[in-house]
């Protein structure tokens, strides 16, 4: 399966007031913990998006790994998203697959991304989300059907929408503490100090 990967990485970490994306766990960036699950699979092209603090994330990406800079990161996830899709398939365009992800999920690993391919190869569904505390989520997996879709998301609601509304073409997998995700010095506190 032909399967390339976006890290949504453009945020401006509002609630934070600093770039979460270089927030420190386990002596790595959250960006760089994000990156190393994506290198740790075949899945290729990776394209990180970047946006608010793009200079500053962008000394932290490895050189295998290609970015781009959205620069309607304002106008929420979906802009970002939209922007990941057209570049991978610009230079991909028989992709069969996408994996979305985003960079403050601290306990993403090749394991998920992996299991995310194998059971939409199981069931044959067109998206597979991953599934934690009661909801489903990123990373998730998309077919190249909705790829026009994916192209045409507005807002900061993301992906997510497109899970509701293709509920009988959805499939999950579990992703053990993939509802940490950090949004505030809180969250951040709590996570290195637990």
């Amino acid at each position: 399966m032909n399967t390339g990967i976006i890290i949504l990485a453009a945020g401006n970490s509002s609630r934070l007031g600093r770039p979460k994306q270089l927030l420190k766990f386990k002596d790595k960036t959250l960006i760089e913990l994000t990156i190393d699950a994506a290198l740790k699979t075949p899945f290729k092209p990776i394209v990180v998006v970047l946006g608010a603090f793009a200079d500053r994330i962008q000394e932290k990406l490895s050189a295998e790994i290609q970015f781009i800079i959205n620069e309607r990161w304002q106008e929420g996830m979906a802009s970002g998203i939209a922007a990941g899709l057209a570049e991978i398939l610009k230079h991909s365009p028989e992709l069969e697959n996408i994996m979305i992800a985003v960079s403050d999920q601290p306990f993403i690993n090749a394991k998920v991304l992996l299991e995310l391919q194998e059971k939409q190869f199981s069931t044959k569904k067109g998206i597979i989300a991953s599934r934690y505390a009661q909801t489903t989520g990123t990373p998730a997996l998309f077919n190249k059907k909705y790829f026009p879709q994916l192209l045409s998301l507005t807002g900061n609601n993301g992906a997510k929408s497109m899970l509701k509304l293709h509920d009988n073409d959805v499939e999950t997998v579990a992703f053990a503490l993939g509802n940490i995700d950090i949004d505030t010095e809180n969250d951040y506190h709590n996570l290195i100090h637990n």
